[in-house]
């Protein structure tokens, strides 16, 4: 069961079936009864349209002999006199129930003393004059035998003063046959039509499930090749329908966009991390090979810095892996003034201006951000470099200026890509590892904040860190 319906296509086809099934069981069950409830209405009217007649006649005086409602043509006819005693009937009539009485036959004046439980109990009624015809009806529902044929009737009471009969009440019965007949031919209408409406609810949902679906399996098929061949390059087929199902196959690709993207700048970064790593340490190697065959050749000096280097290219690594990872930036609050002067302390040649300014963070990473941000204007200023801080609207922003040649315009945004180093910068003496200003950048973003380069008061470059107030 659970195979059968494992595809929404199925499920869908059920709960509509269901949901139809209901809705016509609901309808259908409320059109029986109001089909019913109006023809019983009509038989009721028909039956108090006959038993009234009856009543004027008696009213006017007629014997019971010249009634013209007791020919048996429009339904069986009683008449009953107090103490419920039968004083006229239809003709033919054999059988009835449903009434005061079940006698057929006309009663004598002296009330017998008969075995009819029924004539031993008081009529009692509204008070009504001479000639008067009851206001009221009482209906009822029964059955009589007319000529040896046996219907259903419904019954309507109706009692009348008499001027020399004293009060009478008058039965007249209306057949229910057609009530019978329509509700019967409703039900078989229904026992019939409903399920052939409820198999073509079933198929249309079938079908209009099944095309809305198709490029659903399309999509599902083409990711399960893009997972086989791990070619991330390839797309899912995009529907020009307009609907959720296009705008989840757009969905998918932007994700196949993003995700090729990061496998790529992945592989980049494994890569240009590969490279890095493998000038320091073949200096390295290389110096202490030939201190191994000559100490007295031992460069000392440059084996430290090879080390301090390749520590430093470690911890940057560490960190962008870190940051990739989502590493939590805190919710601490940072003085970034102080922050300022902290990363400024032992830099000559570092100026400071900065305000009081408190942002949200971590004050390892954003330390961190200053830090590279000052490591690379001291590598490209000419004397002086400046660090300011101050509040910009509900922004804190922290500038960073040197009075070096500045960043072409072209490579303003490039140079935040890792491993990106300007020509003038690639020497191993002159330029980093081209991960300071990525790794500020991250940090920045990690934080709601950005970082841009621009254009210096000295003419060099200007770094701007904008974050958001605490």
């Amino acid at each position: 069961m659970r195979r059968l319906f494992g595809s929404v296509r199925a499920r869908a086809t059920l709960g509509a079936t269901l949901v139809v099934a209901v809705a016509l069981v609901a309808a259908g069950a409320a059109v029986l009864v109001s089909l019913r409830s109006n023809l019983i209405g009509e038989a009721g009217t028909q039956a108090e349209r006959s038993a009234r007649a009856v009543a004027s006649e008696l009213a006017a005086g007629t014997p019971y002999d010249k009634l013209s409602g007791l020919d048996g043509d429009d339904g069986p006819v009683q008449v009953l006199a107090e103490h419920r005693r039968l004083v006229a009937a239809s003709e033919d009539l054999q059988r009835i129930s449903g009434t005061d009485t079940g006698r057929v036959k006309p009663q004598p004046a002296a009330k017998p003393s008969g075995d009819d439980d029924d004539d031993d109990a008081e009529d009692v009624g509204e008070a009504l004059e001479a000639g008067e015809i009851s206001g009221e009806t009482v209906f009822s529902n029964g059955s009589a035998t007319i000529d040896g044929e046996a219907q259903d009737y419904r019954f309507a009471a109706v009692e009348v003063e008499t001027h020399d009969r004293g009060r009478l009440t008058v039965y007249a019965g209306s057949p229910l046959s057609a009530e019978h007949g329509a509700v019967r031919t409703a039900l078989t209408v229904m026992l019939i039509g409903f399920p052939l409406l409820l198999g073509v609810v079933a198929g249309v949902t079938w079908l209009v499930t099944r095309r809305a679906l198709r490029p659903v399996e399309g999509i599902r098929r083409e990711m399960a090749a893009i997972t086989r061949s791990e070619d991330l390059a390839r797309r899912v087929p995009e529907p020009d329908t307009h609907d959720e199902i296009a705008r989840l196959a757009s969905t998918t690709n932007e994700t196949l966009a993003a995700l090729e993207t990061s496998v790529e700048r992945q592989r980049r970064f494994v890569a240009d991390a590969s490279h890095e790593l493998r000038s320091p340490i073949a200096s390295l190697r290389t110096q202490l090979e030939v201190a191994a065959a000559h100490p007295e050749l031992l460069d000392l000096d440059g084996a430290v810095e090879d080390t301090v280097r390749l520590q430093r290219l470690a911890a940057d690594l560490l960190l962008l892996a870190r940051l990739d990872a989502g590493e939590r930036r805190g919710d601490t609050k940072v003085d970034l003034a102080g922050l300022a002067r902290e990363a400024a302390e032992g830099r000559p040649g570092v100026t400071v201006d900065a305000e009081p300014v408190e942002v949200s963070g971590s004050r390892g990473q954003l330390g961190r951000v200053l830090a590279n941000l000052l490591d690379n204007a001291e590598r490209h200023a000419r004397s002086a470099v400046t660090l300011s801080v101050r509040r910009a609207g509900d922004r804190a922003v922290a500038g960073v200026a040197d009075d070096g040649d500045g960043v072409p315009e072209g490579d303003r945004e490039r140079i935040f890509e890792r491993f990106v180093r300007l020509d003038d910068a690639r020497s191993r003496d002159d330029g980093g590892a081209g991960l300071g200003l990525a790794i500020a950048r991250d940090v920045a973003v990690r934080h709601g904040g950005t970082l841009t380069a621009g254009r210096g008061p000295a003419g060099g470059a200007l770094f701007e860190l904008r974050l958001p107030l605490a």
